[in-house]
């Protein structure tokens, strides 16, 4: 058994598998999910497991080269953009509808319980060498 880290099994095998380039979307639990992406769902009730804690715990395991999100973050969810601007110096914006057409794209879809607006932010996986 695992004793660090990221101990949902569906997670953290799901995590095992991303390659260079990969994408990952972490949403709030109102962002449509597309359909080919694997679901890791995650959301418990409201606001469990936060936006927050669900992109800082990735980050400890991921190797993330890029990242984009929706531009509307910047004026709905003050601390969802401060929290994207901390962890992603070069973070991409989009209007929500391009990122819900490029999340169809992502190899991973992480659903949170967060209930505020436009949580969400699709990383790009790059290489620890």
């Amino acid at each position: 058994m695992k004793k660090a880290g990221i101990l949902n099994r569906h997670l953290s095998g799901a995590l095992a598998e991303l390659g260079h380039g990969d994408g990952v979307l972490v949403c709030d639990a109102g962002m449509p999910i597309p359909d080919g992406p694997r679901v890791v769902d995650l959301a418990f009730r409201a606001g469990v497991p936060s936006f927050a804690e669900v992109v800082e715990g990735l980050l400890a395991e991921l190797v993330v080269e890029g990242a984009t999100a929706a531009e509307e973050v910047r004026s709905a969810n003050t601390e969802a953009s401060s929290l994207l601007d901390a962890r992603f110096p070069s973070l991409e914006l989009v209007s929500h509808e391009k990122l819900k057409e490029l999340s169809a794209g992502a190899r991973l879809v992480v659903r949170t319980g967060e209930a505020r607006p436009y949580a969400n932010v699709l990383l790009r996986c790059g290489v620890f060498f």
